[in-house]
């Protein structure tokens, strides 16, 4: 898979996911390089056929949880001991289970805030950012298999879509 940027593309828009993982499945048997495929939606099994490598958010998901529990523990380690010891009710200045639930909502908070920023870097999305798209219809109703144009040939590349069941196929310079 490739970034969009300066390609001249050809692509083939399908109105059901199955036919776009039909296509798929026959431009991986005909040793067709496929430059991209966009989806309204997730598709299972996509991912598969794709030979996409899983995500590794979930370890920055982690680092993230891991940070923000440590800083809610030794935050109020530091509070309750050095800065404010008061003793409350009888009970000690370092009393654990009482810092539990602060640790545990400061953990998915980091870890949220942490993911989502990253997610948001990592895809080039944000304020003021105009990402560049094929069709308006893709992140509608429309599946979209791409062949970067320098890569295959043109007329070959109708011929694919036409029997793969594409609705239609046109071409663009991203």
């Amino acid at each position: 898979m490739a970034n969009l940027n300066n390609t001249e593309v050809i692509y083939g828009l399908y109105n059901d996911e199955e036919d776009l993982l039909r296509a798929v499945k026959t431009a991986k048997k005909d040793h067709l390089e496929i430059h991209d495929v966009f989806s309204p939606f997730p598709v299972h099994g996509l991912d598969q056929l794709l030979e996409l490598e899983e995500s590794r958010l979930h370890q920055a998901g982690f680092i993230y949880g891991a940070l923000g529990t440590l800083t809610a523990f030794l935050g109020m380690t530091w509070i309750y001991t050095k800065d404010w010891p008061n003793i409350f009710g009888g009970k000690p200045y370092w009393s654990v289970p009482a810092f539990i639930p602060i640790t545990f909502e400061l953990t998915v908070l980091f870890s949220a805030i942490g993911m989502t920023v990253t997610f948001y870097i990592i895809n080039g999305l944000g304020p003021g950012v105009v990402n560049k798209h094929l069709d308006d219809r893709i992140t509608d109703d429309k599946f979209c298999l791409a062949f970067d144009k320098s890569q295959v040939n043109s007329e070959e590349a109708v011929a694919f879509f036409k029997t793969t069941g594409a609705s239609e196929v046109n071409s663009k310079t991203i």
